[in-house]
């Protein structure tokens, strides 16, 4: 494992030494030391490397991540995976709002607690939270999956599109046009793969699932006169 630490170079520096790996590299194995909080740190990694951070880190780490396999061992600030494309994204500790926002693919997992937005706006990557999420999160989520094994905020699933939401606990109140669904089978095999995925231990029979009610988004002639 190659170390690059912030002690010595600056968040910039590194990234430009992640970035600058060749496609058939044989440097896949990276630790970054020191990070304190710095904004911005692994960002745009397109390469099936693994980077570990040992450390908290600031605003938009792992952001626009395709295939690279990054960990976080602490915290994260605002931001964390936004955009992520493919690849792995994995917090042992809580992180700020807005995490995973926008993410069109991959997997993102807090093992801790997620702030207020958790997955807003989600086109298609997957979300396993540990612990409990805070309010508006999923709100107008698209595609993928939010598992969340605590509880959730106010307004879940506000304004949701197509993704799923998976939840063990209890949501303070639902979004405009997020209901709860049937929990079939097929989707506690969903679910269990997910929670296999992410390396969380849950029993999907616990979970309650939801989804959009597809009242919201849909053009109606009979209220023509109100749009």
């Amino acid at each position: 494992m190659i170390t690059l630490d912030l002690q010595d170079s600056s968040t910039r520096e590194i990234n430009r030494r992640l970035h600058q790996l060749a496609p058939d590299t044989n440097e896949t194995a990276w630790r970054i030391a020191n990070p304190k909080g710095a904004h911005s740190l692994a960002v745009g990694l397109t390469l099936p490397i693994s980077v570990e951070v040992d450390g908290h880190v600031g605003y938009y780490c792992a952001g626009m991540n395709k295939e690279a396999r990054i960990t976080v061992k602490g915290h994260a600030g605002q931001g964390l995976a936004e955009n992520i494309m493919s690849g792995t994204v994995r917090v042992t500790g809580n992180a700020s709002q807005a995490a995973a926002a926008s993410g069109h693919g991959g997997l993102v997992v807090i093992e801790g607690d997620a702030s207020s937005r958790c997955g807003i706006s989600m086109k298609g990557v997957d979300i396993v939270v540990g612990g409990s999420v805070g309010h508006m999160s999923a709100f107008m989520a698209q595609a993928g999956h939010l598992v969340v094994c605590g509880d959730a905020g106010p307004d879940l699933g506000d304004s949701i599109y197509e993704a799923v939401i998976y939840l063990r606990g209890k949501a303070a109140s639902l979004g405009s046009d997020c209901v709860e669904k049937e929990m079939t089978e097929e989707h506690r095999k969903t679910l269990a793969a997910l929670l296999k995925r992410a390396q969380i231990d849950a029993d999907p029979a616990a979970f309650r699932r939801y989804g959009s009610a597809r009242q919201l988004y849909n053009f109606k002639i009979d209220n023509v006169g109100s749009y």
